[in-house]
Formats: structure tokens, C-alpha cells, sequence
């Protein structure tokens, strides 16, 4: 054992390069440490150091005086919007959960829904217009959206057509026009191969978006002029014989109106001895007018009102009351009308004598036509009457004139 050890160390002096002597082993070791003295090192940075980092001062400095004044006041209106709708989502949530504690609901599974349910049991409102009733949604959808940064750090717009003042509303218009443009070369392609076919897009149960939506779409404001020269250019891109290749643009800026027609209970037809169908219309009022209307099928477009024809109207536009429902559904040549009416003026008994005949028309039509009639206001009823005159006034609302002496 003594003997393998000895060997081992011997081996491990050759290697190291050092001599059996234990004394020559460290006086040897002290003489390298004091050959490889440490040499010390300056940590104080050089001049040419300092120079470059004054450069990239300068530079940053430059690029913060770079940075115009719009996109400063741009950054300061973004935080400070952040920072208010921070606040009003934070009160939100804290009144969503006293209203859910307050009607015995979950704070964590209480819907929209259950709020609104929530504030119309607890503060009850007579008012008839629904914005003036009291109401709690998520701020989100109550103040508009804020348009991103439409320039960049030097002021430089993103936009194509920026200077214009309203560059959604001018794209869009843009975009209308080049639609159209693709649509006629695909129609002149279809007229060179002998195929041309109408492929018109379907508008019916659909609406042209009101001008506050289209502001809240494009997140500016424009003017009732404006509007209407928009919506004219989509109803000309809408009149184009291929207009269903647009329908994905047409339809952006269209609501789908709810389809009420299939829940309507429509009465069948009748049939006479001699086997003509017929519908009868009772209770037709407008106004103080009353009346009754029958529809008679297989007819001619004769209109019978209290034994007489269309001319016991003297006045053009109530005898274009009654035959607008016939026109409208293209019916005016196939049915015959006899219609009583007593009561109320010229001007109630011709919206009496519509209402019925548009009302009795449901039962010779199909659904679709049914409902272009709902759409178009054929079937709502109008429950308008004049207002009394009030004591102590001059009529319903005029006063009496004031004299001060």
C-alpha cells in the first residue's frame, strides 16, 4: 500500500515538473507567483469613450426635438383618454357589482342583460324615446372610439388622403368607385363571350345605415350632404347588373332589419258561390275615419268607395293613397276594392281605406313581397289622432298672445 502511494506521488511531481524535495517544491511555486506579478488596471474611461457618448446624447436629443408638435399633443389626448376610460371601467364594475349584490345575482355571472333588466325594475320610466331612459353599459360601447395616429413621429401623415380632412369617408367613396370600375370590366368580359346575365345583390330585409352609424364606422363626422352623396354612390353601385360580386362592400354599410313577417298570423282566403276568392278587412281606422275593406280576386282594378269610384277623392294625393298598396305589389290589375268608410276627413278615410287594402293584400301574396310591404311601412298601423285644445291656451299648444300692459 505504501509503495503504490509513493509511485502515485512520484508520477504527480513529474507532471507538475517539480523535484522530489518538498522544499524545492514551494520555493519553486513562490518564485512563478512573483514572475507572473498581477499588473493593475485603470477603470476610469478614456477620453475617446466619452466623446462617442456624448454623440449618442446629441443624437437622442435630436430625435426627441425630431418629434412634432401634433404627435406630442397626440400622445398627451391618448393618455389622458386611457387614463379616463381606466376610471370609468373601474366605476362600472364597481356599480355592476352592487347591482348584482342588490337584486341577489352572482357579480361574476351578471350579464349585460341582467343589467338592463336590473335598471328597469329599479328605476322604472315612463318616457317614450328609449335614449332618454336611464340606462348602465359598459363605457366601451357608450364613448366613441378614438382613432389611432394618423402621422408618424416628424409628422408625416400614413394616409394617402390625409389633407382631404376626412380620409375613412374619401377612401371609402374611393372604394366605391374602383368597385364599380372592376364590375364593368367583368361585365364588358361577359359581353365579349356572348354570357352577359343579371346577377343583382338582394336588398330586401336590409337598410341603409343612418348617418350617426356611418360616423361611428368610419370615426368621422360628416355632414347630411355628405351622407346623402354616399349612400347615392353605394345605391349606384347596387343598381349595377353584377352588383352581387360587391356584396361583401354593399353590406357593410347596410343593416338586416328583423323579418316580422313570419310571425304574422295571415287570415286564408274566402271563396263566394261562384268561387271567387275575397277577403274582408274590418276595424280600418285612421284618425276618427272608419271602415271596412273587401278584396276581391280575379278582378279588373276596379276601386268601389261608399258606392262611388277613385273620384269621390277630389284631392290627387289621397286617391294615390289607396292605389300605392295595388302599385306597389304590382296588384293594381287584378283585384277589385270595395271599400265603407265613414267618419274623419278626406285625409283619414284614404290612410283608413290603405291600411285595409294593404292589409287585406297579405293573403294573395308570398312572404317575400310581405315583408318589402312591413319594410316599406304598408302594414304598420298609424294611431295618430289630433291633440285636444288645452284650458286656458289658444289650441292643443299655441297660446294666447302676452301682453306685458
Amino acid at each position: 500500500m505504501a509503495v503504490s502511494t509513493f509511485i502515485r506521488c512520484t508520477h504527480f511531481r513529474r507532471l507538475i515538473g517539480l523535484s522530489n524535495n518538498a522544499v524545492t517544491f514551494f520555493s519553486d511555486t513562490s518564485q512563478r507567483l512573483l514572475q507572473n506579478r498581477v499588473v493593475t488596471r485603470s477603470y476610469t474611461t478614456p477620453i475617446e469613450e466619452i466623446k462617442d457618448i456624448d454623440e449618442i446624447n446629441s443624437d437622442t436629443k435630436k430625435m426627441e426635438k425630431k418629434i412634432s408638435k401634433a404627435m406630442l399633443m397626440y400622445l398627451q389626448r391618448a393618455k389622458e383618454h386611457d387614463q379616463f376610460m381606466k376610471k370609468e371601467i373601474a366605476e362600472y364594475e364597481i356599480g355592476k357589482r352592487y347591482l348584482a349584490n342588490m337584486m341577489g345575482e352572482d357579480p361574476e355571472y351578471f350579464t349585460q342583460t341582467d343589467i338592463d333588466k336590473a335598471i328597469e325594475y329599479l328605476f322604472p320610466s315612463g318616457l317614450y324615446d328609449p335614449k332618454a331612459r336611464p340606462i348602465m353599459q359598459h363605457p366601451e360601447t357608450i364613448f366613441p372610439n378614438r382613432k389611432e395616429a394618423e402621422f408618424d413621429e416628424t409628422g408625416r401623415p400614413f394616409h394617402s388622403m390625409f389633407y382631404t380632412s376626412k380620409p375613412n369617408y374619401y377612401e371609402a367613396l374611393y372604394n366605391i368607385v374602383d368597385k364599380i370600375k372592376s364590375l364593368n370590366d367583368i361585365e364588358d368580359s361577359f359581353i365579349r363571350q356572348g354570357n352577359l346575365h343579371k346577377d343583382q345583390i338582394n336588398l330586401i330585409n336590409s337598410t341603409w345605415l343612418l348617418n350617426h352609424e356611418i360616423e361611428k364606422q368610419i370615426l368621422e363626422p360628416i355632414s347630411d350632404s355628405e351622407y346623402n352623396y354616399f349612400i347615392t354612390s353605394l345605391q349606384r353601385l347596387c343598381d349595377h347588373p353584377l352588383s352581387k360580386h360587391a356584396t361583401d362592400l354593399i353590406m357593410k354599410y347596410r343593416k338586416i332589419l328583423t323579418i316580422d313577417s313570419d310571425q304574422m298570423i295571415i287570415p286564408p282566403l274566402e271563396y263566394d258561390n261562384t268561387g271567387r276568392p275575397y277577403i274582408k278587412v274590418a276595424n280600418c281606422m285612421r284618425k276618427t275615419a272608419r271602415g271596412e275593406v273587401t278584396i276581391w280576386g280575379k278582378g279588373s282594378g276596379n276601386i268601389i268607395i261608399n258606392g262611388h269610384d277613385i273620384t269621390y277623392f277630389e284631392e290627387f294625393h289621397n286617391r294615390e293613397q289607396i292605389i300605392f298598396p295595388l302599385i306597389f305589389t304590382n296588384m293594381a290589375d287584378k283585384v277589385d276594392i270595395e271599400a265603407t268608410i265613414k267618419g274623419g276627413g278626406p285625409t283619414g278615410q284614404s290612410g283608413a281605406i290603405r291600411w285595409g287594402i294593404a292589409w287585406g293584400l297579405r293573403s294573395f301574396l308570398d312572404k317575400p313581397t310581405i315583408e318589402r310591404m312591413r319594410v316599406a311601412g304598408l302594414l304598420t298601423r298609424d294611431w295618430r289622432i289630433r291633440e285636444r285644445k288645452k284650458f286656458g291656451q289658444k289650441g292643443a299648444r299655441r297660446k294666447f298672445t302676452w301682453k306685458k300692459r
